[in-house]
């Protein structure tokens, strides 16, 4: 399993949408936050170890409605 969070800046006044959608139709995210700054929401996602973290990305965030831009960090647990 990996560990990745998407950063997602929405279009005006989608924030609550987006993050609404994405919990109830993309099995892969887990958690959602709302935060301040240059992007509105980061999701933390959890794939498979083999999955394709650009198709996953294109195909199942950025095709929500009311998403207009992502970021993806890549996160792998340093200390055991």
């Amino acid at each position: 399993m990996q560990t990745i969070f998407v950063m997602v800046k929405c279009d005006l006044g989608k924030a609550y949408e987006v993050a609404d959608e994405a919990v109830q139709s993309v099995e892969q995210v887990s958690e959602v936050y709302s935060t301040s700054g240059q992007y509105d929401l980061l999701m933390k996602c959890y794939l498979a170890q083999d999955a394709d973290i650009g198709r996953f990305v294109t195909d199942s965030i950025q095709t929500l409605a009311g998403v207009r831009d992502t970021f993806t960090l890549i996160a792998f647990k340093a200390f055991a």
